[in-house]
């Protein structure tokens, strides 16, 4: 396969428009633990190495146990996450696998008791921000530099 066009080069305008949105969505105000769990999280749906690397190295940079990522994938299942990131991690699903129907009413009912309509508004503009940056490194084949992310 030939190397995949590199998106920062080729649409440079847009590029720097992706990153201001995650900026935004980084000055927002919601918890940076929380938003490396919902980046991680989508980023496991996805199957985005890159960002899955870049963003487990990120939460430990940023204080979160080895224990809480590791569980992440099955976060139903353990109590070690607070009732306000089960909302968030729930609304990610729902808002990263759309194609299976819309976000259901259920979801949105708990994240609804857990966050602000501000505080809603940016982890949405989050989710849709991480689900993007998937798709911009799955399609360019953008690969995690092992030893200095994670080794």
């Amino acid at each position: 396969m030939d190397k995949r066009v590199n998106i920062v080069k080729a649409a440079p305008a847009a590029y720097k428009a992706m990153s201001a949105l995650s900026n935004t969505v980084e000055q927002s105000g919601l918890e940076h633990s929380l938003l490396e769990l919902v980046k991680m999280r989508a980023s496991q749906i996805n199957g985005c190495a890159f960002c899955l690397a870049m963003h487990s190295a990120d939460a430990r940079k940023g204080g979160e146990s080895e224990a809480r990522l590791y569980l992440l994938n099955g976060w139903r299942e353990t109590p070690v996450y607070s009732e306000r990131e089960r909302a968030a991690l729930a609304w990610t699903e729902a808002l990263t696998l759309i194609t299976e129907g819309h976000a259901p009413d259920a979801v949105y009912e708990e994240v609804r008791r857990q966050f602000s309509d501000e505080e809603l508004a940016n982890l949405t503009m989050a989710i849709v921000t991480i689900n993007g940056w998937n798709r911009i490194a799955i399609s360019s084949r953008m690969m995690p530099v092992i030893a200095k992310n994670i080794g």
